[in-house]
């Protein structure tokens, strides 16, 4: 499989996974102002199995942390829910998380 591209498309208010230029996958949102909500991700069916949806989530979980815009994440795509509780150290995004009390 040829490499990843993962970018952010606000104007069609979705993340975008793209191989050889094709979309192969995006995780659609919703903005307010204190929450980006993830609403549905998908991967083309010719893709599937090769890691595109966890590579999809976690670049737009780290562009989430990363653009510190104070915004939480509000998981209602199963996927996107389902991927950041195999991976804890996304969990202080999510709304209404409790914050974490381990020592750094």
């Amino acid at each position: 499989m040829s490499d990843v591209e993962t970018r952010n498309n606000p104007d069609e208010k979705r993340y975008e996974a793209l191989v050889d230029g094709e979309v192969a996958g995006f995780a659609q949102y919703q903005l307010t102002d204190q929450l980006i909500v993830f609403t549905h991700t998908e991967v083309d069916p010719k893709f599937e199995g090769q890691g595109i949806g966890s590579k999809l989530a976690r670049f737009a979980l780290d562009d989430v942390r990363d653009n510190q815009s104070q915004r939480k994440v509000l998981p209602i795509c199963p996927f996107i829910k389902g991927w950041i509780g195999h991976h804890p150290e996304y969990v202080e995004l999510v709304y209404g998380a409790p914050k974490s009390t381990a020592k750094d």
